[in-house]
């Protein structure tokens, strides 16, 4: 019967109600989250395009059409936790799980981003159970599984009337020569200072009334929570059109008529917070991921993320991490995010666009890496915060190549050899490795939706070079405590980029007080060979005749005179070397 049920939910929303709407059933954690974040390697998924495991939610699907829904769901992710214990991931993100506006515009919500109800489940993936079993199962195997989850606005729920005939409309006035040409949308207003103002051919007459949708066969209604259907609830100024006024940002509604949430107001904070430590509560989840975090007043993450803690703490449920998304390559505005009494961390995009970009995807100088971590002291909180995760958001940073709003890394650098170096910095420096599915299969999409590409259509093999390549590297990372725990310390970077001995050549070293030690050394571009020294040679910590080994290689170098190291690479080639007392066998 839950076939059927399923099937007539998405036009009777009644039999949702019955079937997936939550049953307020609190499951106590008896699975903690993790001692400490810096082991973890996370993955992102999108839940519609990791795997599809049961045929009862493959309702509207059109195949190959990325804009749609392919047919992903959590029963397909749970049959795939073998493949992402090869791969060697700890931490699964996955998609926001609530019911969504399903379709708009000729584009279905298959990401998630387009909630109306914070209070039930999007069928497209699944029901509680499955859900529950989900994470379930990822426990069992020593995964942690992260929920990505949305403050900042609502799908389009609703127009603003702007001409009070209680329709929606669009329309284009003037002829572009005699008067300018103007577009009104009533579903997606340009941004007002004022608010969305109604008026006619007469003039200006107030604030325009907002009108909710009815359209239930694609969960078009009035949103829940209740708070959600008072238009108090809504900043209502119209659609962001320059991202350089921060008021703008801050209180304008999505292109492609998102609704941005009035998130000062303490009702709409309640429901927020309520609403998604709900489902922490109901399914054992061990993290948020935040979206959009630069759109969210510094006021509401002052109350959200301590009063999340504070709830979850008095349950049971300690170690929960919160990061969060800010699209922005300013590393002071990512920092600010990490302040006292806001979140764990951060996605680290200042990294992505200055490192994994220009450095190991335009071959550009490695001192940019020191230029950036020069930064960190300065703009990130190094304090962990109270009933957090127990590390200063500056050691927790969230380390990526790409992911599901940004093209591929192979994308604009169409060499697997360059991603693979990209990738060995990822897992070995310090913070949080996240790895975007499909990155392990090449994929090579473009701007969203060419990114987000069906992983089935990999065939989810574990022998290609990249696959195994990323394997090894988790089984090393997680191996050896200096990769996760140890300092970071910069031994080499260079200002070259032509001809010369070092050009794209790096290193660094990690080490804890209890003596673990790595020094790993990359060659990030291909043009030619390159090695830790140009007129100097590069200096390291260990002692005179210390001999490490490379455990990638199986290659032994010994320290030389003065702690004087000269280490050869290849082009793109990568280096993890290891004091020969600690080589683990079997890595």
């Amino acid at each position: 019967m839950r076939i059927g049920c399923l099937v007539l939910a998405f036009a009777l929303t009644g039999c949702v109600e019955g079937d997936l709407g939550r049953n307020r059933t609190v499951v106590v954690s008896t699975h903690p989250s993790a001692t400490d974040w810096r082991d973890e390697i996370i993955y992102q998924m999108l839940t519609d395009r990791f795997a599809n495991g049961d045929a009862a939610t493959d309702y509207r699907i059109s195949p190959g059409a990325l804009g749609r829904y392919q047919g992903g769901d959590w029963q397909g992710a749970i049959d795939r936790l073998d493949y992402l214990e090869e791969l060697g991931v700890t931490t699964l993100w996955i998609s926001p799980i609530v019911l969504n506006v399903d379709a708009d515009a000729g584009f279905d919500a298959y990401h998630g981003y387009w909630a109306v109800d914070l209070t039930r489940l999007n069928p497209h993936f699944g029901d509680l159970a499955t859900l529950r079993e989900l994470v379930a199962s990822a426990h069992d195997r020593g995964m942690l599984v992260v929920l990505d989850i949305v403050t900042n606005h609502l799908g389009q729920v609703f127009y603003y009337d702007i001409n009070n005939n209680g329709a929606p409309d669009e329309s284009v006035s003037g002829s572009g020569t005699v008067s300018p040409v103007t577009r009104i949308s009533e579903y997606d207003p340009d941004w007002d200072p004022r608010g969305i103002q109604a008026f006619t051919s007469l003039g200006e007459s107030g604030p325009a009334p907002i009108r909710f949708f009815n359209m239930p066969a694609i969960f078009r209604v009035p949103p829940t929570p209740a708070i959600f259907r008072e238009e108090r609830a809504y900043n209502r100024r119209g659609r962001i059109v320059d991202y350089g006024v921060p008021e703008q940002v801050v209180l304008g509604d999505f292109p492609g008529g998102l609704k941005d949430l009035n998130t000062l107001d303490p009702d709409v904070q309640e429901a927020l917070i309520q609403s998604y430590v709900d489902w922490v509560l109901e399914t054992d989840l061990d993290g948020f991921r935040i979206d959009t975090l630069k759109h969210v007043e510094h006021a509401f993450w002052q109350r959200f993320t301590p009063e999340v803690r504070r709830r979850l703490h008095e349950a049971g449920k300690d170690g929960f991490f919160m990061f969060g998304e800010a699209f922005d390559g300013d590393d002071a505005l990512l920092g600010s995010y990490t302040a006292p009494g806001e979140l764990d961390s951060v996605f680290y995009f200042s990294q992505k666009y200055r490192v994994f970009q220009n450095v190991f995807g335009q071959a550009g100088r490695t001192s940019e890496i020191e230029d950036l971590y020069a930064l960190r002291d300065v703009n990130y909180n190094a304090v962990p915060h109270e009933l957090g995760v127990g590390i200063p958001p500056r050691d927790a940073l969230v380390n990526f190549i790409d992911n599901h709003d940004v093209a591929r890394f192979l994308y604009e650098t169409p060499d697997p050899r360059a991603l693979r170096a990209a990738l060995a910095y990822l897992l070995t420096e310090d913070g949080i490795p996240c790895i975007y599915y499909g990155t392990e299969q090449d994929f090579a999409g473009g701007n969203d939706p060419g990114n987000r590409e069906p992983l089935w259509w990999s065939g989810y093999a574990t022998d290609g070079e990249t696959f195994t390549w990323v394997a090894r590297l988790t089984r090393i990372r997680r191996g050896y405590r200096a990769l996760t725990h140890g300092t970071f310390t910069l031994r080499w970077v260079t200002e070259h980029v032509g001809a010369e001995t070092d050009a794209g050549m790096l290193a660094f070293e990690r080490a804890t007080l209890e003596g673990d030690y790595a020094l790993v050394v990359i060659n990030s571009q291909g043009r030619q060979p390159g090695r830790t020294s140009d007129g100097a040679v590069m200096t390291v910590s260990r002692a005179e005749g210390e001999v490490l080994v490379d455990v990638l290689s199986e290659e032994t170098f010994t320290v030389g005179e003065g702690g004087t190291l000269d280490v050869p690479c290849d082009v793109f080639q990568a280096r993890v070397l290891v004091p020969v007392s600690q080589r683990i066998d079997g890595l």
